[in-house]
């Protein structure tokens, strides 16, 4: 066992700790306040909606399912974010008085207006013309709405690369495109993998908003399930927790592909 990994134990189990006294004194706040209303809680019916045994199969639940829709939603939207940050971001940069326009145009109207109101924009009005349905819409406001943030990112990590490293991939015999794929986009990915994860971290609790359009994703499947059982308490601690994994494993994710990319291939 290495000295960092000796280091880095006692860390773990100082954090972990710290959860369990955090979650012990909620909880304890919880049930004082369930006492005080004569609230009744009914964490066994739970399961149930997560997942369920019929007929010697097991099927998920509808918060399951739910979750199924929202990280959909999420996943592609994350990949639109990406392409039209960076796309926006090299407009921005460009030597087009119009495309620098255009970009600025995007980025301040979108940064400007409520993400709601962009999605009843699209959805009752772009939507029906376009012809587009209601999850394509959704992943569309997404999309647009984290792109014109993320693109400020990439702009940032773009002007952090030295012109020194264009120039010498020029001097190698690089085209514009190799120059960027090879030595740009790698350096600036390193760059940007903090602010980054914020947007998405963003983008999936952004994502329950969609619920307006009547998708059933883990938010609109939550209170569906709260209007038939009656169970607030227990039925949003549940989504929330759900959404708290989510924001969790990708912020370690991001956090182990930032090292990853930090070791120096030999």
């Amino acid at each position: 066992m290495t000295h960092n990994t000796r280091s880095r134990i006692p860390k773990i189990i100082a954090i972990a700790l710290q959860v369990i006294c955090v979650a012990s004194i909620i909880m304890l706040l919880l049930n004082s306040g369930a006492k005080a209303m004569h609230y009744h809680w009914q964490w066994y019916r739970i399961p149930e909606y997560l997942w369920f045994k019929e007929d010697g199969q097991w099927y998920s639940g509808d918060l399951l399912e739910g979750l199924m829709v929202t990280l959909k939603i999420s996943s592609i939207s994350l990949i639109c974010t990406i392409v039209i940050g960076f796309i926006t971001a090299l407009l921005r940069m460009s030597d087009s008085i119009v495309g620098r326009s255009l970009a600025r145009g995007y980025i301040e109207v979108i940064r400007s207006t409520p993400l709601l109101v962009q999605i009843y924009l699209l959805y009752f009005v772009f939507g029906p013309v376009l012809g587009i349905d209601r999850t394509t819409t959704a992943i569309l406001a997404l999309s647009l709405f984290q792109g014109a943030y993320s693109a400020e990112i990439f702009r940032a990590g773009l002007q952090g690369i030295p012109r020194g490293q264009i120039e010498a991939a020029e001097s190698l015999g690089l085209s514009q495109i190799d120059s960027y794929r090879f030595v740009v986009i790698p350096q600036m990915f390193r760059k940007i993998i903090p602010p980054l994860t914020n947007e998405a971290v963003s983008l999936v609790k952004n994502s329950s908003i969609v619920s307006i359009m009547a998708i059933f994703d883990l938010t609109t499947e939550g209170r569906n399930i709260v209007a038939d059982t009656a169970m607030p308490f227990e039925v949003w601690f549940t989504v929330a927790a759900i959404y708290l994994c989510i924001t969790l494993t990708l912020s370690a994710l991001a956090v182990w592909l930032e090292r990853r990319l930090s070791i120096p291939n030999h």
